[in-house]
């Protein structure tokens, strides 16, 4: 049952893509991915280096074999050379988004990865569907880190009935019932993230993890406090999800400038600083594996769309 266009396409087991998160998603957690069947994905941020690109898909190759990249095509418009390192590494899959992606579409094609483009509007859509990508992922407003303002699940319907590229989903997929749930609407596949954020494979701060457990589904924001905090200058269409804090509380909504935010921005500082985590926080309670992780949500979703189709 969970056989689709995306399992085809890629020799997956499962219609699983570990959501290309920057700070968090590096080669261990791609490689994982990878190893429980699906494929993982390197987050490749502005602020990551096309050296950190070679060393982290030297691992993800090691632990899982293929791989994927996720690139945000805003950024690349200044400075490709993190294109340029992906696709040396020759990754099954690239995701190019947050953006126009068809100065870079057939680049990526033309080095043997499929390209999808994750977007946040059918207007979105039809931009990646004019550049030319293989498939689309609908990313609602549930997801964590960068997304834009529509829920999933709408989203996924309003994408499904305006393309007829394969189409995958995004934001708050974090159990098998939800990736069941994608799945009977029509999607190929998901991309799955916030679920992986408490796993001991995961890169960023010591307190992050600490930070999603104690999280509840209505303790994050969608806010743009934390890139004018980090000076990333983000397009405004889309805001970035993350567990509220000290710093968000306090300039969320203040009107206040970039530079006083940055002042007293602190990484180090879990009150300072920044998790990025999507609704589905609440539904990570335990520190598990990504391996396991993987493998529950898939065993999960084939009982549901089992029960399902018995009735």
């Amino acid at each position: 049952m969970l056989n689709t266009w995306l399992t085809k396409q890629l020799g997956l087991e499962i219609p699983i893509i570990g959501a290309p998160m920057g700070g968090r998603a590096g080669g261990l957690l791609a490689g994982e991915v990878s190893r429980a069947g699906g494929l993982g994905m390197l987050g490749a941020a502005r602020y990551t280096t096309p050296e950190w690109v070679a060393a982290e898909a030297a691992i993800a190759r090691r632990v899982g074999g293929s791989f994927g990249v996720g690139l945000m095509s805003w950024a690349l418009d200044d400075d490709d050379a993190l294109l340029t390192a992906a696709l040396a590494e020759k990754p099954a899959l690239v995701s190019l988004s947050f953006g126009d992606p068809a100065p870079y579409v057939d680049r990526a094609k033309d080095a043997g990865a499929l390209v999808v483009s994750q977007v946040s509007t059918v207007d979105d859509m039809a931009v990646a569907e004019a550049a030319g990508v293989d498939a689309v992922v609908a990313q609602g407003t549930e997801a964590g880190g960068h997304t834009g303002r529509i829920a999933t699940l709408t989203l996924l319907q309003e994408v499904l009935e305006a393309t007829r590229l394969p189409v995958l989903a995004a934001g708050g997929i974090a159990t098998g019932r939800g990736l069941a749930a994608v799945l009977a609407a029509g999607a190929h596949g998901a991309f799955v993230g916030t679920a992986l954020l408490a796993s001991p494979e995961t890169t960023g701060p010591e307190y992050a993890i600490g930070r999603l457990l104690a999280a509840r589904s209505t303790d994050t924001v969608y806010t743009d406090v934390f890139d004018k905090a980090r000076h990333q200058p983000w397009p405004e269409q889309w805001f970035g999800r993350a567990i509220v804090n000290n710093l968000s509380d306090k300039f969320h909504g203040a009107g206040a400038s970039e530079d006083e935010i940055a002042d007293v921005y602190d990484p180090a500082d879990p009150d300072s600083g920044v998790v990025y985590a999507g609704q589905a926080a609440g539904l990570v309670t335990v520190s598990r594996p990504v391996f396991e992780v993987v493998k529950n949500i898939a065993r999960d979703a084939e009982k549901q769309l089992s029960r399902v189709c018995g009735m």
